[in-house]
């Protein structure tokens, strides 16, 4: 959780930071209320407007776990469960991937073609994009280090507590079209949860991680396969590597 007896983050500040970035993408996990706190109360409207101002295509998770349960995805009306930023980002997205449990939503050109979208981690599939493109990760607001990646990276080394799972149900492409979609997924043992703290550190000390946390508002950077080839070693050390 942010301190809040910190002192605001002056927006001009956030904004040159994310200047320094050429990257034309940005894949975004945001914790808004400590954003909102942050900036002074900086509405979600700014700060999208920030993130769409400096990358050609800003991505933002719209996550949809219930699927598991209702068998129901629609791309246009299904509400991401995960975080209140992706819910208010669905005006803006000008797309959405086809995944039924871990969707992609996108304001901006960046598109999935050719991937695998019912296979969401699989090597085909769009987080397998997301790592070819090397493309730039960033957590704002968030208090540890997030990363749907980390599934995706660990799921090439079939690590022993990790395993894939496949879901059925119906996605709707607009309000009539739809078909049926079994949906193959992740699964944990539930004993085990990522080691984000360590990761961070880990990641960090490679030169992966750019921590450019500010005023107590957490704001760190990192590449999709920057990501995973420093971290592969490790897991070819000791497939627990990530969760212990």
């Amino acid at each position: 959780m942010r301190d809040t007896s910190a002192s605001p983050f002056p927006f001009a500040e956030f904004r040159s930071i994310l200047s320094e970035y050429d990257d034309p993408v940005v894949f975004v996990h945001i914790g808004l209320s400590d954003v909102n706190a942050a900036f002074a109360g900086c509405p979600y409207e700014r700060l999208c407007s920030a993130l769409t101002a400096e990358f050609e295509s800003v991505l933002v998770p719209g996550f949809t776990p219930s699927f598991r349960e209702s068998g129901v995805y629609h791309k246009e009306y299904s509400r991401p469960q995960v975080g209140a930023f992706p819910v208010l980002f669905m005006d803006d997205a000008e797309y959405r991937t086809n995944d039924a449990l871990h969707s992609i939503q996108v304001a901006g050109e960046y598109r999935f073609d050719g991937c695998t979208h019912q296979n969401t981690f699989g090597p085909d599939g769009c987080y397998a994009r997301l790592d070819e493109d090397n493309v730039l990760i960033a957590n704002i607001g968030t208090n540890r280090l997030v990363s749907t990646q980390f599934h995706y990276i660990s799921l090439r080394d079939d690590p022993p507590y990790q395993t894939t799972d496949t879901h059925s149900g119906v996605i709707y492409y607009d309000e009539s079209t739809h078909q049926r979609v079994s949906q193959t997924n992740d699964t944990f043992e539930s004993i085990y949860t990522w080691n984000r703290w360590k990761i961070e550190r880990y990641l960090d000390e490679q030169g992966v991680l750019d921590d450019r946390t500010r005023n107590g508002l957490k704001l760190s950077f990192a590449r999709a396969g920057d990501m995973r080839e420093a971290l592969e070693p490790k897991l070819e050390r000791d497939p627990y590597y990530m969760v212990t």
